[in-house]
């Protein structure tokens, strides 16, 4: 049976910095996404896309709370569900314009996934979402709208909103069906919808779930051999920002442990990432790859060092 291998792309992987998110900008941006995944199926895996959604729903918080009140705004979950429709599209037209003739049937799944109320993260706001907004912009918006808003990175204010950890994949029988039928699968846009169980169904609620954590879940879940984070940089950093600055390429868990404990990946850059990583291979995965799109393929296959890949043991240096 062909590997599988989840691949997590960032919502700002679509609409980039200095970019307005035109949907020519973002068409354009999955394109490049686009070729690197059909590189992945060409090697002979089974693949699930995964992606952020960050710009897009902020972008569009605002352009519901402007049509106000002559269309009603819809509720935080309710825009996951929008965004994973657009680009999921976007992906899957891209997908089947890099792959010509040689293209798979892919599907773009509206997913659904299963948080806990009582999880500490609905107390502490911390996921940005939305466009960079001035201080006054923000505290308008603050005021009248109810948001949390935080100074974010030097470049401006953000709405904050929860980000609670994802417990179960709603439709995860679904993705594994079409996986087997060979169909190339976009699930879990934006971390997938987060929903609560009351009274015996499923209903939405305030939050954004990180996409990476969800992807890690979508590979747990699913038995993949691999997890891949694609970012924008070459490889994860030791010491970052600093002369003694240096890329980590084939590192076992345990050592990426002692490196996250130590303070290296902070929160608001390597962090979740790191996490999610360990959280794949910890559930039983192979492999965990962070890399830029064009070197997912290569790594995967053993056949470059560039990125960094994550093996539960160093003996298990090579091919996923």
């Amino acid at each position: 049976m062909p590997r599988t291998a989840v691949v997590a792309l960032g919502g700002n992987a679509f609409t980039r910095q200095q970019e307005r998110g035109t949907y020519d900008e973002m068409a354009a941006n999955a394109r490049a996404m686009a070729e690197a995944v059909h590189g992945l199926r060409q090697a002979g895996w089974r693949v699930v896309v995964t992606h952020g959604n960050g710009p897009q729903v902020g972008n569009l918080a605002i352009q519901q709370d402007s049509g106000e009140p002559a269309v009603p705004g819809q509720p935080l979950w309710a825009l996951g569900a929008m965004t994973q429709g657009l680009l999921g599209s976007l992906f899957c037209l891209a997908l089947r314009e890099v792959g010509g003739a040689h293209s798979v049937d892919v599907v773009s799944l509206v997913t659904h996934v299963r948080v806990d109320l009582a999880d500490p993260a609905f107390h502490r706001p911390s996921k940005p979402i939305g466009p960079f907004l001035t201080a006054r912009a923000a505290a308008e918006l603050a005021s009248r709208k109810g948001w949390q808003v935080i100074e974010d990175a030097g470049r401006g204010y953000r709405r904050v909103v929860p980000s609670p950890a994802p417990l179960e994949i709603i439709e995860a029988r679904a993705i594994i069906r079409l996986l087997r039928q060979g169909c190339l699968v976009v699930a879990s846009g934006g971390g997938g919808i987060p929903v609560v169980a009351r009274d015996g169904r499923l209903v939405g609620v305030e939050a954004v779930i990180d996409k990476d954590l969800a992807a890690a879940l979508v590979g747990a879940t699913i038995g993949a051999e691999a997890l891949v984070l694609v970012t924008d940089v070459d490889a994860v950093m030791l010491d970052y920002g600093t002369p003694r600055q240096r890329p980590l390429g084939t590192v076992s868990a345990d050592e990426m442990r002692e490196h996250l404990h130590d303070g290296q990946f902070p929160e608001g850059s390597m962090g979740p990432k790191v996490r999610a990583c360990l959280q794949f291979l910890d559930s039983g995965g192979g492999c965990a790859l962070i890399a830029r799109p064009r070197a997912v393929a290569a790594v995967l296959s053993g056949h470059t060092s560039a990125g960094t890949r994550i093996v539960s043991r160093l003996a298990n240096r090579g091919a996923a």
